[in-house]
């Protein structure tokens, strides 16, 4: 296990160290996806939920859930970035769930934005999308008898395929959206994304100029080496990326090299860590590797939080991103986490790595709050 470096110490914040993790920013979690696609009611507790798939074989992860709101709320998330996702594969052969048309995913993601909708009506969610409704989410106190705070999330999409056009991307801005990932799994209509190879397309590239026009967050997560190094050379606008991990501990197209780690850096974005057994275990095999084979920890959580820090020098440019429920449930999870609440057992494991309680704070949200603060500025 590594251990930190005097660099990182002397670069440390004051404070001392704390024994819980603060209050929690997730930087990456499918919430519609699962409502919609996985046919959850996430207003439910967890144990309802998973009662309600005993015996459904249609995924791995039924009955293996770990995020609703309850869950959210016990685990002190009160900010996330909430995605949209609406993947396309003509040829039907993709391993990943996709729609064989961009009109057909971007239908997807009109039901995905009518169920965030419904859940601002209902008060379990509330829109974050610029310095103003953020400064006063992070205001907020649960008063009592007023009920509990709603959730704040900041509207993604991962992958952009179900952008038909320009003016589509202008018409989901209005609509909220302020981060966009170019690509998912496999070759994409904008870049290439996981498992594929080669840079951005024509389309890709103009998508990046009107991404920049309207002041949005590039996404890097996903993309194929290529496609990154050409997208951060074209974009001059922020960028993070919301749920990656680190290559040199994990060897994979998928994992991030410390070279483009420090890109990320130097332009002054966050890179929130994942919690997917594949993406932390070096030896996981999909679909055979268990948490119990592996012995997969929370440990291996901050190990690229740690790496991340060293490559930084210092602890400011990561977070979690945690991609819980994404289309895996505790099958593939650290054998800690039990529910998206487990987060907060990264507190002091990050404590007996010689983490300040500033720098716990800046993991668990300051990081990514203060970047979404000098964006909209």
């Amino acid at each position: 296990m590594n251990t930190r470096s005097p660099e990182i110490s002397e670069a440390s914040t004051t404070g001392d160290p704390v024994g819980e993790m603060p209050w929690l920013f997730d930087a990456h979690l499918d919430l519609a996806m699962n409502a919609l696609e996985w046919n959850r009611d996430l207003t439910r507790p967890l144990a309802d939920l998973r009662a309600s798939e005993a015996g459904w074989t249609d995924r791995p992860d039924r009955g293996r859930g770990t995020v609703c709101f309850p869950e959210l709320r016990r685990g002190e998330i009160r900010l996330c970035v909430a995605t949209q996702i609406g993947r396309v594969d003509a040829t039907g052969r993709s391993r990943v769930a996709a729609w064989q048309s961009p009109a057909q995913a971007w239908a997807m993601t009109q039901g995905q934005l009518a169920w965030y909708r419904q859940m601002e009506a209902d008060g379990e969610l509330i829109s974050i999308r610029d310095r103003a409704s953020l400064d006063r989410h992070l205001q907020h106190r649960e008063t009592p008898g007023t009920g509990p705070i709603p959730v704040g999330y900041i509207l993604s999409l991962e992958g952009a395929d179900s952008i038909l056009s320009l003016g589509h991307l202008e018409r989901a801005y209005a609509d909220g959206l302020r981060a966009l990932g170019l690509a998912h799994y496999g070759p994409g209509i904008h870049a290439q994304g996981t498992d594929a190879t080669g840079g951005l397309t024509a389309r890709g590239r103009g998508l990046l100029r009107e991404l920049h026009r309207l002041g949005m967050i590039l996404d890097l997560t996903h993309l194929s080496d290529e496609s990154f190094w050409e997208a951060v050379e074209a974009y001059p606008g922020p960028v993070w990326a919301s749920h990656q991990n680190c290559r040199t501990l994990v060897p994979h197209q998928r994992q991030w090299a410390d070279d483009q780690i420090r890109e990320v850096i130097r332009r002054g974005g966050d890179i929130g860590v994942v919690l997917d057994g594949w993406m932390l275990s070096p030896q996981w095999v999909r679909g055979e590797t268990t948490p119990q084979s592996a012995g997969l920890h929370l440990e291996a959580v901050v190990d690229h939080i740690d790496h991340i820090c060293q490559i930084a020098g210092n602890a400011r440019h990561v977070g979690i991103g945690s991609d819980l429920d994404g289309a895996f449930g505790t099958e593939q999870t650290p054998l800690e986490v039990d529910s998206i609440a487990d987060l907060q057992r990264l507190g002091p494991l990050l404590r007996a790595r010689g983490y300040t309680s500033g720098e716990v704070e800046g993991i668990a949200h300051g990081n990514f709050v203060r970047f979404l603060q000098e964006v909209w500025r």
